[in-house]
C-alpha cells in the first residue's frame, strides 16, 4: 500500500477537493471526521457528477445523483460508507473486494477506522513480481516448517514463474489440502500444483462422543 495518505474534511469545498486531487495527482481521497476516522471517499467520478449536472428522475437513485450533482462540499459529494481493507488483509481478499465493487483503490484503515494507507490495483499486482526464490523461501519456512511443523526434507517445493509445485509425503491426508491452501495465500503465488501424498488417511477416524455419555 501507499502510506502517504491525502485526506480531506467533509467541510472542504468542491474547489478545495479538486485542488487537493490535482496537486497530489490522485483521483480520489478519503474523507475523515475531526477524529481522523474515515467516513467516506470522494473521487473524480463523484466530482464529475456536478460538472455533468445530471438531471434526476423520481427514483431513489436518481434523487441521490441529483443531490450529488448539487454538492458544494466533500461531505455532500462523497460515497459513504466507504469500502475499506486492513493492513493484514490477504492480497487475494483485497483484490476480490476491489473487483466486486469495481474500485481502482481501497483505503486501508487501522482498528479505530483511521486511514493508514491506500492500496491500488497496481499495488496488488506488484506482489506477483516477487522473485521465485523469495516465494520458495517463504513457503518452506512459513508454511512447511512453522505452520505445518513438517520436515522440509519430506516436502519438495518448486517455484517457477510464481507457480508452486508441492511434492513429497505428509503424515496424514488432512494436511494435503491445508498445505495447498496456505501456500496459495503466499504473496506472489499464481497457482499451486499439489502432488503431495500421505502416510495415513485420517478422514475415516471415528469421532469420540462426550465422556460418560449414555443412551
Amino acid at each position: 500500500m501507499t502510506s502517504d495518505v491525502v485526506t480531506v474534511s467533509p467541510d472542504d469545498s468542491f474547489k478545495d477537493v479538486i485542488t487537493a486531487l490535482a496537486d497530489h495527482e490522485i483521483s480520489g481521497a478519503p474523507v475523515v471526521d475531526e477524529g481522523g476516522r474515515l467516513i467516506g471517499v470522494v473521487t473524480e467520478a463523484d466530482l464529475l457528477r456536478k460538472a455533468a449536472a445530471g438531471q434526476g428522475g423520481p427514483g431513489r437513485r436518481q434523487r441521490l445523483e441529483r443531490q450529488r450533482s448539487e454538492a458544494t462540499t466533500a461531505g455532500e459529494a462523497m460515497s459513504s460508507p466507504a469500502v475499506t481493507t486492513t493492513a493484514d488483509t490477504a492480497v487475494a481478499e483485497a483484490a476480490r473486494s476491489m473487483c466486486r465493487h469495481g474500485f481502482k483503490r481501497l483505503p486501508v484503515v487501522d482498528p479505530d477506522g483511521r486511514p493508514v494507507g491506500i492500496v491500488s490495483r497496481a499495488d496488488l499486482l506488484s506482489v506477483f513480481l516477487r522473485a521465485d526464490a523469495e516465494i520458495h523461501d517463504e513457503v518452506i519456512h512459513e508454511i512447511v516448517i512453522q505452520s505445518l511443523w513438517l520436515d522440509p526434507a519430506e516436502v519438495e517445493v518448486d517455484v517457477r514463474d510464481g507457480v508452486v509445485t508441492l511434492r513429497g509425503r505428509v503424515p496424514v491426508a488432512s494436511l494435503v489440502p491445508i498445505a495447498e491452501r496456505l501456500t496459495a495465500s503466499v504473496d506472489g503465488v499464481v497457482r499451486v500444483i499439489n502432488r503431495l501424498d500421505y502416510d495415513e488417511d485420517d478422514s475415516a477416524r471415528p469421532h469420540r462422543g462426550r465422556a460418560g455419555r449414555r443412551h
